[in-house]
């Protein structure tokens, strides 16, 4: 065992079996919008993205900063692209030969390369986050080749100007409409979002020259062009200032361009590259080999052929590390990832590319802790707190009208696709007073504007982020500076809210299982998500040894909750009481959202091990849901299958996922109630739901780490969902909550060791199938284990 045991050792200090993560293609990605969302591949620094296309005449790079969007404090509006940067190649039309196009995950670098007139072409661009700037080079193997023209595109009114190698775009949100071909309407209100924005693009010519054409750069017969975009608004993260800091981005945007020239190519491809490695390289996975001839096509035709007989271990490798370099790039040190991540083209994206509060922004974040990204996490972290303050005033201003107005039921919204009308929230307690806290609408805008339905359970699922932030780092002081007050006041929000039953039993009055059913008490989503803020508030409180007295009372309104039920045909309920109707509650229903499930995944009230009853319930309720639906959907019934343990089940629904778009939708057509089967995965390996939406790939990645290991239940339990597709192989670097680090090796379908790195000291105890085993680490300790070191659990 201990020669093999090195061995293991040795193969991964060597990378053997490592799938290559690099994204390839043959041809250049069509400039249009099929073009942009299918097969553009995206780059990003957190704060500045792009999609890139890589079309040899010319090279457009459609650029996004985070915090560009239209709307303000009391209407929705929607995240807004930037502007393009347009690179016109003389010339560039002509025939190529050997033309390749990649985005390596390892450096978060994008390539185009091809021969044409005998003349090897090469670019790369990556978004740099150290510098805070998207990097462009453009070289060939012979002297002087590079003509064209350079110049900036923007869509909301900006003032472009060149000047002696620079190109400037500075605008303003103040009065914007959307434009006609956008489908502006005359007569729509211009924008009160006074938003200021501006970019630059500084072009450094080796060879040739350089020169000012109107509101363009032309260069002539140059060896290369590097140049260096940045970009910027004057959004800021306050509420009191209403999310805008009045001052012009531009100096702090040239600054950043300044510096980066006086760094040059070289170290600023250095720095990145090191960023980079210090993420992307904290996980390695192996599922085992590929054949060579499906390793060597092009990603586009090898997920033509894992649609067929997913036969390609290799590339569900690399889908999961996509998924966390789509992370690495869209989620740093500003805004959260939206709908689309960082990435964005249009002036109307689907749902407004927004901050959506009944699963999609949470989902995009539920691989932070195990695929070992938690820092990842604190642009949601931050968020929620800026936010915090509009959402009080949401709920205080809906108070004092029902206050004002006693008796008077507003009408509310009619959900998508339903005929009934909600009613608005009181927000009052019995006693007519204000309830405390705080909570959301299922829309929601960096400027704490909020839109469609109340999600109420919303609040307790963003605190949940907060408990799990800690759970997987342990960071003490963030549990009592930030974590726990938030929390608690979510709790007192609730603890106001809740509705007795004339059983005693308590209740979330009016909630709404996303996004189908009726508005009405008790909804199985909502109390799930109430039972995990209970427990989890309780817990925080223990750990800190401070609210004794409030910590009994939240475990005794946990335990008060109304809790999860078998229906008729042994599904685990979706309402508080089962309904007799031709779909809800019945195996027809395949609507896109689980939500009845939150307390199997990311829940923890339902477990195979503790609760088998409740566990088969769940189980009989997902197989009637189907193994379709949108992208997200089946990334979540991954998870699910995850957790119920059965890694045939969560590998056929990655089969699904990792698949061309709606390769599943036949076995869900007709007669069953979700409209919407066609989710998938496009050629850029971005999730389709249909359209794109980034929540699916960050779900994926969440939904293997669970396959592989899972923490959840005081004791880390070691691959519990392996699929027999992956009878042998590897992983490094994941995570599991008490902030451990977990690498594993397994052999024929059985585990051959397991590497535990603990940051800091305490007792663990594993769990391998039915074999335990318990220990202590010591802070900093690493220590190997063998099967044989199990004992069989009583």
């Amino acid at each position: 065992m201990k020669a093999l045991l090195a061995l293991l050792g040795l193969l991964w200090a060597l990378g053997v079996g490592a799938a290559e993560l690099r994204l390839r293609y043959t041809a250049p990605a069509p400039e249009t919008a099929d073009g942009w969302e299918r097969q553009a591949l995206p780059i990003g620094n957190g704060r500045v993205g792009a999609m890139l296309f890589g079309q040899p005449a010319r090279e457009r790079l459609q650029f996004n900063e985070i915090t560009l969007w239209s709307g303000d404090d009391r209407q929705m509006g929607a995240y807004q692209p930037f502007g393009d940067l347009w690179v016109e190649l003389d010339g560039g039309d002509a025939p190529v030969q050997d033309y390749e196009r990649s985005l390596d995950l390892s450096d978060a670098t994008h390539r185009v390369q091809y021969t044409q007139h005998g003349v090897h072409f090469t670019r790369e661009a990556f978004a740099s986050h150290p510098a805070g700037v998207i990097v462009l080079h453009l070289q060939a193997d012979t002297p002087g080749r590079h003509s064209g023209r350079i110049r900036l595109g923007d869509r909301h009114g900006a003032r472009l100007r060149a000047e002696a190698g620079v190109l400037r775009a500075d605008g303003s949100l103040a009065g914007w409409v959307l434009p006609p071909e956008a489908g502006g309407q005359s007569g729509d209100t211009p924008s009160r979002n006074r938003l200021r924005y501006a970019s630059r693009v500084a072009v450094q010519a080796q060879g040739g020259h350089l020169r000012v054409d109107g509101d363009s750069l032309v260069f002539e017969g140059c060896d290369a062009l590097t140049l260096v975009l940045a970009a910027g608004t004057s959004y800021l993260a306050d509420a009191a200032r209403r999310f805008d800091s009045g001052r012009d981005p531009a100096p702090a945007v040239a600054a950043r361009v300044a510096a980066a020239l006086r760094q040059g190519l070289s170290a600023l491809r250095s720095a990145h590259r090191r960023d980079i490695a210090a993420l992307m390289g904290r996980v390695e996975i192996d599922l085992g080999a590929t054949d060579a001839a499906r390793r060597a096509l092009p990603t586009d035709q090898r997920l033509h052929a894992h649609t067929a007989d997913g036969a390609d271990p290799e590339l569900e490798a690399l889908y999961l590390q996509y998924g966390r370099y789509l992370l690495t790039a869209s989620s740093r040190d500003a805004l959260p990832a939206n709908l689309q991540g960082l990435w964005n083209h249009s002036l109307t994206p689907p749902w407004n590319s927004d901050y959506h509060s009944n699963i999609n922004l949470q989902m995009n974040y539920w691989l932070a802790g195990p695929a070992h990204l938690l820092a990842l996490q604190e642009p949601l972290l931050r968020f929620i707190e800026a936010q915090r303050p509009m959402y009080r005033r949401a709920v205080r201003e809906r108070a004092a009208d029902a206050r004002a107005h006693p008796g008077l039921q507003r009408p509310g919204i009619t959900p998508w696709g339903e005929r009934f009308r909600t009613v608005e929230e009181s927000f009052l307690r019995a006693d007519g007073q204000p309830v405390r806290g705080w909570t959301v609408r299922t829309e929601t805008s960096p400027f704490g504007a909020m839109g469609y339905l109340w999600n109420k359970t919303g609040n307790a699922w963003y605190a949940l982020h907060f408990w799990e932030h800690f759970a997987f780092g342990q960071d003490r002081a963030f549990l009592r500076q930030r974590a726990y007050p938030l929390m608690k006041e979510v709790c007192l929000f609730w603890l106001d809210h809740l509705k007795t039953l004339p059983d005693g039993r308590l209740v979330a009055p009016m909630g709404w299982s996303p996004e189908h059913g009726p508005q009405e008490d008790g909804v199985s989503y909502d109390q799930q998500i109430l039972w995990a803020l209970f427990d989890a508030t309780a817990r925080a409180a223990g750990l800190l040894r401070q609210d004794t007295a409030f910590a009994r009372r939240l475990r005794e309104t946990r335990d008060r909750l109304a809790g999860p039920r078998i229906g008729r045909w042994g599904q685990l309920l979706e309402w508080l009481d089962e309904k007799n109707d031709p779909v809800l509650d019945t195996p027809q229903d395949t609507h896109r959202h689980v939500s009845h499930l939150f307390a199997v995944y990311p829940g923890w009230q339902i477990s195979p091990i503790r609760t088998p009853a409740l566990a088969a319930a769940a189980r009989t309720s997902l197989q009637a849901r189907g193994d379709a639906g949108t992208g997200w959907s089946m990334a979540w019934k991954m998870a699910f299958w995850a957790r119920l343990h059965d890694g045939a089940r969560a590998h056929r629904m990655l089969r699904g996922l990792l698949a061309t778009p709606g390769a599943r939708a036949a076995e869900q057509a007709g007669r069953f109630s979700e409209a919407n089967n066609a989710g998938g995965t496009y050629d850029n390996l971005l999730d389709a739901h249909p359209p794109f939406q980034i929540d699916g790939n960050f779900g994926a990645v969440a939904a293997f780490c669970e396959m592989l290991l899972q923490s959840h239940e005081d004791e880390i339990t070691l691959l519990p969902a392996l699929p027999p597709a992956w009878p042998d192989g590897r992983v490094r670097g994941l995570r599991a909550r008490g902030a451990l680090g977990v690498d594993l090796a397994w052999r024929g379908g059985q585990l051959q060791s397991v590497t535990l790195q603990a940051e800091r000291a305490g007792p663990v105890q594993l769990r391998w199938g039915e074999r335990r085993l318990q220990l202590r680490l010591a802070a900093g300790e690493r220590r190997t284990l063998s099967p044989e070191q199990f004992s069989t659990a009583p």
